[in-house]
């Protein structure tokens, strides 16, 4: 059966747009079902994928720009397919969210939150680096009209600062992207931006490493990671929750994708020399992470805080350069969309029943009126501090594993933010659930609609912890791939 990827990737662009010309109680129906075809794809997807199979399948690749040797190349294997199916899910989940509640403007909010999946979908499917530059920078124009527009107080200000700090990344990695074709093109041959080719086309040390540098800023500003996190703050403050489901669930990810599928594959030499300062980076990010995620006591910057903690987890498994690490780190970046998404929903609903506000210090005393909302917080709480016998926990041992015998001195100070964030969940799962009652909560249980969004993200946790070798068999091939040619710099 041959599945083309380039319906997959424009369906949920298409529904929005089809939305737009629609009554303004349809927009978000038919939104939802464009996310729920693209779900299908996904799943026929990970079901008919060839794991022992080498190299790209359902590939689609046309000469787009003659002149430039930009291709139109989409292609899937084990280091996207997953991550691909991670965004079809969160996507889902979160127009579901939406469908309950009333937005103004719904035309263009459903619009752009169907340009963005097919916007994120792009960047993980692109095989050409032209391509995943387009994709990638275009992820930033539908967050900033629903942030700008539909975002709460300070949310100008939030997404000022966003456009800047992801502006500057985005134009570096702009002008390393043509760089590269055109540095790497041989005397007398053809310019070409397709993947494949220029991994078969060495640069020199020199122009790698200030080339790397780019592609690094960009991807380490998008994460976010320490010290490239300045926007974090405000712009998860402003963020309406379900756009912040799914960006911090997914366009985070693709940045971490981008290490994997550009930097150490294209400039293996300078991803060897600066692996190092990479894990230094990864590193103060685990400890700034949560540091400021035991501090803080606003829900959403927990969040925060905690993803930035938990990115740099990934970042350390992929420079460390050890295959099993690099599997850990893809499966970290899975399991950690489908924590993040129903921990930004459940801290909705516990705000809802404290009176609006998000501070867990107004929070407390729903466990026993709520126990089932107070039970998916549970175990969605137990996913997020990589408790034993969590797909979370796999993916940060493996981590672990590869790091130990990489640079063991990194692997144990590392190993102090698995301490931390059994400290700071639980902290906050006590605070918001257990304690007294705070001075303005109505404890109520979940509604159906909103366990209808949050008990599948759930469930897929627990399967995923049950049976974590799906996610690992898939992406061995792909990863002991993109790390093989860094890995044999430093050997």
């Amino acid at each position: 059966m041959t599945l083309h990827l380039s319906i997959a990737l424009w369906l949920p662009a298409a529904a929005g747009l089809f939305g737009s010309f629609l009554p303004r109680r349809l927009p978000g129906r038919v939104a939802l079902l464009g996310a729920l075809a693209m779900l299908a794809y996904a799943v026929v997807f990970l079901l008919d994928f060839d794991r022992d199979a080498a190299g790209l399948q359902y590939l689609t690749d046309e000469l787009w720009i003659t002149e430039l040797g930009i291709h139109y190349k989409l292609g899937l294997d084990g280091l996207n397919l997953f991550l691909v199916a991670l965004t079809a899910v969160l996507f889902c989940a979160t127009l579901v969210w939406c469908n309950m509640r009333d937005w103004e403007r719904p035309r263009l909010f459903y619009f752009h939150l169907g340009l963005a999946q097919s916007a994120v979908l792009g960047a993980l499917m692109a095989q050409d680096l032209a391509l995943f530059v387009v994709f990638f920078d275009l992820m930033l124009v539908p967050f900033y009209f629903l942030i700008g527009a539909w975002g709460g107080p300070g949310r100008v200000a939030a997404t000022t600062k966003l456009v800047i700090y992801t502006l500057v990344g985005s134009l570096l990695m702009l002008v390393a992207a043509v760089a590269t074709a055109v540095l790497a093109t041989p005397d007398g041959g053809s310019i070409s931006f397709a993947l494949s080719d220029l991994r078969e086309l060495p640069l020199a040390d020199g122009t790698q490493q200030w080339i790397f540098l780019c592609f690094a800023a960009a991807f380490l500003v998008k994460m976010p990671s320490f010290p490239f996190h300045g926007w974090m703050p405000d712009g998860y403050r402003a963020m309406p929750i379900p756009v912040l489901a799914v960006f911090s669930g997914v366009l985070s990810k693709v940045a971490a994708y981008g290490f994997l599928r550009i930097a150490l594959p294209i400039f293996p030499d300078a991803s060897a020399d600066f692996g190092e300062l990479m894990l230094i980076v990864a590193l103060a990010s685990v400890l700034y992470g949560s540091a400021m995620a035991f501090t803080t006591t606003e829900a959403r910057l927990i969040v925060g805080y905690s993803s930035i903690a938990h990115l740099g987890f990934v970042m350390l498994g992929i420079f460390a350069l050890r295959p099993e690490a690099a599997q850990g780190a893809v499966l970290a970046m899975i399991t950690h969309g489908l924590v993040v998404a129903p921990l930004i929903f459940i801290v909705a609903l516990l705000a809802a029943r404290s009176g609006g506000s998000e501070d867990i210090r107004d929070m407390g005393g729903i466990a026993f009126r709520a126990p089932v909302l107070a039970t998916l917080f549970l175990i969605v709480a137990f996913a997020n501090l990589a408790m034993p016998g969590s797909a979370n926990f796999v993916g940060e041992f493996m981590v672990l594993l590869g790091l130990f015998q990489a640079k063991i001195v990194i692997a144990i100070i590392a190993f102090a933010g698995v301490v931390a964030a059994s400290v700071y969940t639980l902290r906050a799962f006590i605070r918001t659930v257990h304690n007294r009652v705070g001075p303005e909560v109505s404890s109520r249980e979940i509604s159906f609609g909103d366990g209808l969004v949050i008990a599948p993200l759930v469930l897929l946790i627990i399967a995923l912890s049950l049976y974590p070798q799906v996610a690992l068999d898939g992406s061995e091939r792909a990863t002991k791939t993109a790390v093989q040619a860094p890995a044999g710099v430093i050997r």
